[in-house]
Order: structure tokens, then sequence, then C-alpha cells
């Protein structure tokens, strides 16, 4: 179960607002970010565009922000996304402290094969966790070896690292197995269906 990384970004005060300043900014290859939490005043801020879209392609970023020398610890909380473009266009920003819990979404990975001729399928493939802030699993990992037709493996059956607690329903489930239906036994069906169909009557004359 890999273990989220701080990585140090280095971030720009910012004091103008609005549509217009966020444009320039996007121009100049930074993206505008509001800092909150813990009953401060929000802290406006740029970060670097190319790299911050790079470490995005992992869910829950712990970064630690250089702001004008002053370090600040940080997790990605909402990124907004122009819907035609796909550019980043905001991001929020959450101060965090060391020894903090925070509930996050973690992906859930399967290990192993299920018995031969069955395939296992995600119901669900993330799970709310509380974890410490800065000891965010990257994923949680479920064996399926060996599991049978009809088996299922639900919220509470996956294995959490130390410390980790599970907030979501623990009875949710999480992967099926079962054997995939073949053409031949789809078509038997539908003839079945069919053959047990009463014929229309015909109107009276």
């Amino acid at each position: 179960m890999a273990k989220k990384e701080v990585t140090a970004v280095e971030a720009e005060l910012r004091t103008n607002f609005g549509k217009g300043a966020a444009r320039k900014l996007r121009v100049l290859g930074k993206i505008p970010a509001v800092i909150y939490g813990h009953g401060t005043e929000p802290v406006h801020v740029s970060l670097p565009a190319h790299r911050i879209a790079l470490l995005l392609r992992r869910a829950n970023m712990l970064l630690e922000l250089d702001i004008e020398g002053a370090k600040q610890l940080v997790l990605v909380k909402d990124v907004q996304k122009d819907p035609v473009k796909a550019i980043i266009e905001h991001i929020d920003l959450v101060v965090v402290r060391k020894g903090e819990k925070v509930q996050v979404e973690v992906q859930v990975h399967m290990s192993g094969e299920s018995f031969a001729g069955t395939i296992a399928d995600f119901d669900t493939k993330t799970l709310l966790l509380e974890v410490e802030a800065t000891d965010i699993p990257e994923n949680v990992t479920v064996s399926i070896e060996g599991l049978e037709d009809g088996a299922q493996v639900h919220a509470k059956d996956v294995p959490l690292p130390t410390g980790a607690v599970l907030i979501s329903d623990e009875d949710a489930l999480v992967v099926y197995v079962h054997t995939p239906r073949g053409e031949d036994e789809e078509e038997a069906e539908t003839e079945v269906i069919t053959a047990g169909t009463p014929a229309a009557t015909p109107p009276a004359a």
C-alpha cells in the first residue's frame, strides 16, 4: 500500500483577483489557487501550471508550498477545470498539520487472479478513509486470488493501513466474481422467452 509523498512546490502570493487576472496568470503558465482552513484567512496564491498538472494525476496530493520563504503543508481539496478545454482553472487547497486526521477517497486495487473461467469486477472503486494527513495511502489492495463464481468482497474485507479507519459503509460491495455469460447462453435464453410468449390472437371479423 503505497503512501503519498509530500511534494515541494513554489507558490507566489497574488493580490489581483477576478476572471481577467486569472486569465493573465494562465497565459503566464500559472494557476490561481486559494488556501484555507484552521480558522485562518484565505491566502491567494499562484502555482506553476505544468508541474501541478503532472502532480494532480495522482489523487489526494499533499503539497508543501514555499510561499516566499514560508512553508505551508496543504492538501488538494478541489480542482476546477474548463469543461471544453480540460485545462485547470482554479485549485482549492486546505491547510493540514502533521498528526491531523483527514477523510479522503482512496482507490482500491485488485491483486491475484480469481478461479479459472471467472472474472472479477469492481462495484466500488474507492473507499472513504480517515487517515493522518501526512500518511495518506495512494491505494489499498484486496486479493481476489482463487475466488470462485459468486464470491463477493465488501468494504470491511479490504485490508487497511495501520491507523486508517473505514468511513464508507462496511457492507458496501467492492468486488464481485462471476462467470461471464457466452453468446450461446444468451441466445438460448432469448429462444426460451420467445417460445413461451403466447401468439397474438387475430382480431375478430
